[in-house]
């Protein structure tokens, strides 16, 4: 009798699929690459909690590791948001809820630029993935109404702090009324989810183009990180040629707006912006992304059943 293949726990949230066996579809305009930056504007716990530190990894919370996060509210941010005004680009932001009780200044500049506001959980000071689905679900519901409360205008899109979910994420944010999440870096392109009640889509977002893990846990230089940039949207625009793809960039206020980095950064988005086929590229945020997708003919876009 042959003996029974070994089974591994699965999410069966999506089923397997090679991206040059797709269908063909295309960004607004006819546009091949879509081109979106994220901008992690995080509140931190004092001397509690998790958050990064740039000497020692693991390093326990002190108010050197605080103050060093806290320049990216009081100055960081400020010096990424002059650079994208120059640069005349569109951004997403991944804010933390907090910081509407904690910051209003601060939210209010992001409003006032009219960017995409994607929910960041309460505080990066914490993640979900041992939380009760009860305690999430008020998480993820305390998290929308205080985004929600400034504008009138919920949230669309979620990106866990540190990529955190539980087994249920994508259900309750599903439930809650999300249409995508960040969640998942698996692929190049968006698919559905599958969840409990009905599909949720997965937007493309960066594990390795992203300054934390390049800069902060890799020690790339902030040179070595703009080549990557360029690295990436290169050969990106020549993939997408044979397929619609998503290139995704994400900073964080206290990493990428320090000002030895700004220079580099900026000119490797330079070259984005001036690049000869920069015409095939719909500079965009990631809720236009997901909107599009839900737009075009059921089974379009891979993934899990649609509808």
């Amino acid at each position: 009798m042959a003996k029974p293949i070994m089974q591994v726990p699965e999410h069966n949230r999506y089923p397997f699929s090679a991206i040059n066996k797709r269908r063909d579809y295309s960004w607004p305009d006819g546009k091949r690459l879509a081109f979106y930056i994220a901008v992690s504007v995080e509140h931190f716990a004092f001397g509690a909690g998790l958050g990064d530190d740039i000497s020692t990894l693991g390093a326990p919370q002190t108010q050197r590791n605080f103050g060093w996060r806290d320049y990216g509210q009081r100055v960081g941010l400020w010096n990424l948001l002059k650079m994208l005004d120059d640069l005349k680009l569109p951004v997403a932001h991944a804010v933390n809820a907090l910081l509407y009780g904690e910051r209003p200044e601060l939210v209010a500049r992001l409003h006032a630029r009219n960017d995409e506001i994607i929910a960041h959980g309460r505080t990066s000071a914490e993640v979900q993935n041992d939380m009760w689905e009860h305690d999430e679900a008020h998480l993820i519901q305390e998290v929308t109404a205080a985004i929600t409360k400034p504008s009138g205008k919920p949230p669309t899109g979620w990106l866990g702090p540190a990529f955190g979910e539980t087994r249920v994420t994508v259900d309750l944010l599903k439930e809650t009324g999300y249409d995508y999440v960040l969640d998942w870096p698996a692929d190049d392109q968006p698919f559905w989810m599958r969840t409990r009640s009905g599909p949720l889509l997965s937007v493309p977002y960066p594990l390795e183009l992203n300054d934390v893990t390049s800069l902060l846990h890799r020690r790339h230089s902030a040179r070595e990180f703009a080549d990557m940039i360029v690295n990436q949207f290169d050969v990106m625009i020549e993939q997408s040629a044979r397929q619609p793809l998503v290139f995704a960039l994400g900073l964080h206020a206290y990493v990428a707006g320090q000002p030895f980095r700004l220079r580099a950064i900026r000119q490797a988005l330079r070259h984005c912006l001036e690049h000869k086929h920069s015409d095939r590229v719909w500079f965009t945020r990631p809720g236009d992304i997901a909107r599009h997708c839900m737009q075009l003919p059921a089974g379009t876009v891979a993934g899990a059943a649609t509808r």
